[in-house]
Order: structure tokens, then C-alpha cells, then sequence
């Protein structure tokens, strides 16, 4: 009876992040398999890299971020870079700023650092936080689910950027604004990762192998902790993939209204904002950071896509009962 019992368990756990080798080597297996995937794994990994690696570069090419060169733009004409494409030359890979005549190259490094951070760090704390209450809403009692059930729904509904904006009042001007970005998009934006979680929770309550779980003794933390949160893995991890460049976006836009960053520190959303006023004059100005922000949305929602198909229960399921050689692959 009681082999019985469990059996049933096993195949979210190998279809989902499984915590043997076999799983991990499993999951390997099914990325490898899709081309685009290496392809935005590689683009990301390169984008983290270059931001990691911006002081030795900044060294390299011998520009400061916050060095003004005023030689560099037309004052005459408000401050247009002076030459074709923005002022690229052999000492300014990618031109400068207009305006202030700062290296756009190092600062699209720098700023890339501050985007990225923020955009990972506040998506871990929103998905630990989403998760937190996800389950906690899906297997307390019936008064806990409603209690949290209501608070998802006015976190949902109450606008981030406005609650951003009101933190600024209560939060000391010395405490670090990189941190400031990241507990405020992160635990203002949870509600969407908590109704998720809790309706996936709910769905997988009624499968066999909680159920068999359930029957074996266990406890619900040791539920949560050995049966949902491996089939849980798939749909939260897409969903921060998802997240992640929204994330970016978010910061970009609190940046522009005054929460976010402090010049001269560069991001990519500040960049693009004060680029605005120089699309005419300077096109690849306003092309440069928003490119960034394409291909990092468009590399993580891929890379999300693939990760989610890998880590799919279902399709862990599929292979283990087809074919011999689906089997064996």
C-alpha cells in the first residue's frame, strides 16, 4: 500500500527542478535542443558581463563616466555631439552624450549595471515574497486565504508608480537609492505572483500525488516544501523571466520621475528618458539604450519560454511514457 502510495509522486519531481544530478543533466538535455535558447542565454550572459566588466573596459578605452567634455558638443546649437552619428570617433565608441559630451559608451556600461541589479534584485524579492503568499493563501485556513486573497487584489490595483513616488517623503535622502528601487518594485509588485502561485497551489492540490503525500503523513510545510515548489518551479520561473525586464522598465520610469537614481549615476531608463529631447538631433542617443532594453526583453522572454518548456511536469510525463528512443532522450 504504501509504494503505492508514493509512486505517483515521482513524476513532478523529475519533470520540474529535480534536486538529483538526473534532473538537472535532464533539463541540460531539453535546453540544449533549442537553438534560440543558447541564443538568449548567451546574449544575457554577455549583457552581465559587459556590466560586471565596466570599470576594466571604462580603463581600457580611457573614459570616465562622469567626465563632461565640453570640446565635444556644439554649443551653438544646444549642445549637439560635433561629427556624424552622435560623435563616434576612436576615442568614443559609440559617441557622446549630447549635451554634456560624456563617453555614451562607458555610460551604457555603468548603466547597465544599475538597470540589471535592480531589475534581478527586485524581482527575487517579488517572487519570494509572491510565493510566500501564494501558498500561504492557498493552504492556510479559510479566514487566511481571504485575508490575503483581498490584500493580492489591492496590491494588484494600487498604482507602483504613485506608491513609489509617496517613499520618497518617509525615506531618508541617504538611504541608497539602488536599494530604495529594489524593495519598492519588488513589494509593491508581488500580487501578480501570489494569485498566480495560489491558483496553480489550488490546481495541484487535487492531483494524486499530493494526495498520496497528503495520505503518507506529511505535514503541510513538508507538502509545500517536497511536492508543490518542484512543480511550482516551471511557472515561476517563467514568470521571472517575465519580470525581469519589466522590472527594468519600472526603474526606468521612477528614474524619470525623480525615485530612482540620482545623476550623475547612468541607467538605461534615465539615459532614455533625458534622450527624449534629442531624438532629431541625436537618433542614436534615444537607439542606444532602447535597444538595450529591447533585446533584454526579447533575450529574457525567450530564454524564459525555454526554460519553462524544460521544467515542464507534463512534459517530463509525455517522455518517460512514449517510445523507447523518447525514453532514453
Amino acid at each position: 500500500m504504501t509504494v503505492t502510495l508514493q509512486q505517483p509522486a515521482a513524476p513532478p519531481a523529475t519533470g520540474a527542478l529535480a534536486p538529483g544530478a538526473g534532473g538537472a543533466r535532464q533539463v541540460w538535455r531539453r535546453l540544449r535542443r533549442r537553438p534560440s535558447a543558447a541564443t538568449a542565454a548567451a546574449v544575457l550572459a554577455l549583457l552581465v558581463l559587459l556590466a560586471l566588466a565596466a570599470p576594466l573596459l571604462a580603463g581600457l578605452t580611457g573614459q570616465d563616466p562622469n567626465a563632461y567634455h565640453d570640446d565635444l558638443v556644439d554649443s551653438a546649437r544646444g549642445g549637439v555631439p560635433l561629427g556624424s552619428l552622435g560623435g563616434i570617433s576612436a576615442d568614443h565608441w559609440l559617441g557622446v552624450e549630447p549635451g554634456t559630451g560624456r563617453d555614451l559608451f562607458v555610460r551604457l556600461l555603468y548603466g547597465a549595471r544599475i538597470s540589471l541589479l535592480v531589475a534581478l534584485g527586485a524581482t527575487a524579492v517579488q517572487i519570494l515574497a509572491g510565493v510566500a503568499a501564494g501558498l500561504a493563501a492557498a493552504l492556510g485556513n479559510r479566514f487566511a486565504g481571504q485575508l490575503i486573497g483581498r490584500l493580492t487584489d489591492v496590491m494588484i490595483a494600487l498604482p507602483m508608480l504613485v506608491l513609489g513616488i509617496a517613499l520618497t517623503a518617509v525615506v531618508p535622502a541617504d538611504f541608497p537609492r539602488t536599494l530604495l528601487l529594489i524593495l519598492a518594485i519588488g513589494l509593491l509588485s508581488w500580487g501578480g505572483t501570489a494569485r498566480m502561485v495560489r491558483a496553480q497551489t489550488l490546481a495541484l492540490q487535487g492531483l494524486d500525488f499530493v494526495a498520496a503525500a497528503r495520505l503518507s503523513g506529511n505535514g503541510t510545510l513538508r507538502i509545500a516544501r517536497r511536492e508543490l515548489l518542484p512543480s511550482l518551479a516551471a511557472p515561476v520561473i517563467t514568470y521571472a523571466a517575465i519580470q525581469v525586464p519589466a522590472n527594468i522598465v519600472a526603474e526606468a520610469s521612477l528614474s524619470f520621475l525623480g525615485v530612482g537614481v540620482k545623476p550623475p549615476t547612468p541607467s538605461w531608463g534615465q539615459m532614455l528618458s533625458s534622450a527624449q529631447t534629442w531624438f532629431r538631433a541625436d537618433p542614436l542617443y534615444v537607439l542606444l539604450p532602447a535597444g538595450l532594453l529591447f533585446v533584454t526583453v526579447l533575450a529574457s522572454t525567450v530564454l524564459g519560454d525555454a526554460v519553462r518548456t524544460a521544467l515542464d511536469p507534463r512534459e517530463g510525463s509525455r517522455l518517460r511514457i512514449g517510445t523507447g528512443k523518447e525514453a532514453a532522450a
